[in-house]
């Protein structure tokens, strides 16, 4: 029997425990908006598990320090990479890029999470938040995409 990894996947991360969604339903978490551009650019992946995906092929440990959101209700991943990078993710399928002059819904404090804020992977105390490589991102997002794309038809 394959012994359980002692590190947390990003798709375990993304499953939200019941204690989150009993605090959720309370009402207990703060949310505010936050302008993108600045420390960092939000790439928004459809469908989140697509996202998942390739944070997992990207070998990027959860416990890294970076800065990844995901919104339950809409099903997008939300991952933090350099600002002014987005240009390179231009054309890949269910990506969009979030740059000067857009605000992104986040948690208040690292410990505060909603359903449409929740972050699964954030920056260690004092530190400043670890940025995906946007490139190996998009490299990877579009292997994805040609591999649906290829797959045969049922």
């Amino acid at each position: 029997m394959a012994k359980a990894s002692a590190v947390p996947s990003w798709h375990r991360l993304a499953q939200p425990s019941s204690q989150k969604r009993a605090r959720w339903a309370h009402g207990l978490n703060r949310t505010r908006w936050v302008s993108c551009g600045r420390v960092w650019d939000a790439v928004a992946i459809t469908p989140l598990e697509r996202g998942l995906d390739a944070l997992a092929g990207l070998r990027i440990g959860p416990n890294r320090g970076c800065l990844v959101l995901v919104d339950h209700l809409r099903g997008v991943l939300y991952v933090m990479v350099p600002p002014g990078s987005g240009d390179v993710l231009v054309g890949v399928p269910g990506v969009r890029v979030l740059s000067d002059g857009n605000e992104l819904l986040m948690p208040a404090t690292y410990d505060d999470s909603t359903a449409s804020a929740d972050l699964i992977s954030y920056p260690r105390e004092d530190e400043p938040p670890v940025l995906v490589p946007v490139g190996r991102l998009a490299d990877k997002l579009s292997d994805f995409t040609a591999a649906s794309e290829g797959a045969p038809v049922s």
